[in-house]
């Protein structure tokens, strides 16, 4: 293994939030690098390093820091709860804080880490009017006239929710692949598949657009968790089964609160060879 590491190397961060993984890049005090040819090269798990969302840290502008995210394929991504939580917890590492606020296309966004460890997110309210999830004509987001009955949420990026027996038998591949670009979803979306399993408890799994099958989404995960409450299926306070892991959803009257795990897993250098190629 190489241990020089020259000036025109590019460090990053390799974390997860309950096995929904990213590339962190820092580019605070300097000019963000993020390119839609990067972000594309860096998500290819067999010749980049492989993730489902990279985020890049920028100076905040009235807040710590701003996030913007990209999806595995190259494509922007308007919100990423878990990426929110990770990066959250890396800053506060860094200030010695408990709290920190962030902007990204949602706006202005809080985090916390609680006494137990795990990190809150304030993901910000749900989005349920049709033109702003947004959807190609005027629908009840309640009641998607689609095959499944899904109900539509916004939460900074569109999400597909269909409450299904058992959550462990859809075809997440054929399904998921098929429903993120449908019609009604001018700009793709998100698709999951939740079950009801206990009093305010979902097992979720998740079809990413731009990323496919991940272990978990965050944005997801709040966006299921409102639809399961206006359905009448669970309270405001949900625990969520993932693939990777568990997040707690809150919906209070500021905004959808997201809980969970976060790990930092590595950090590396991109080399100027790689960074050269995909500029």
């Amino acid at each position: 293994m190489r241990d020089a590491r020259p000036d025109s190397s590019l460090p990053f961060m390799k974390m997860h939030g309950a096995g929904n993984d990213f590339v962190i890049i820092d580019s605070r005090g300097r000019r963000p690098v993020t390119t839609a040819a990067l972000a594309a090269a860096l998500g290819d798990r067999h010749r980049g390093v492989g993730f489902d969302q990279l985020a890049e840290i920028r100076d905040g502008e009235g807040a710590d820091f701003t996030l913007d995210f990209w999806n595995s394929d190259g494509s922007r991504a308007g919100a990423c709860g878990n990426a929110s939580r990770c990066v959250a917890d890396h800053v506060m590492a860094g200030l010695g804080r408990d709290s920190v606020t962030f902007t990204t296309e949602r706006g202005t966004l809080v985090a916390v880490r609680r006494s137990d460890g795990l990190v809150s997110v304030n993901m910000g309210a749900p989005i349920l009017d049709w033109r702003a999830v947004p959807l190609a004509r005027e629908v009840d987001t309640l009641r998607l006239p689609v095959t499944g009955d899904p109900a539509a949420v916004g939460m900074g990026n569109p999400h597909c929710v269909f409450f299904v027996p058992d959550a462990e038998a859809v075809d997440l591949a054929r399904d998921g692949a098929a429903m993120e670009h449908h019609p009604l979803f001018p700009e793709a979306t998100n698709v999951e598949y939740a079950s009801v399993t206990g009093p305010d408890r979902l097992r979720m799994r998740v079809w990413e657009r731009g990323a496919g099958i991940t272990l978990a989404c965050g944005s997801g995960a709040c966006a299921t968790a409102v639809a399961a409450h206006r359905r009448g299926l669970t309270g405001r306070q949900v625990t969520l089964d993932l693939d990777g892991g568990t997040l707690e959803i809150d919906w209070r009257e500021d905004g959808v609160w997201m809980t969970g795990p976060t790990a930092h897993v590595f950090d590396g250098w991109l080399s100027p060879a790689f960074l050269a190629a995909h500029a």
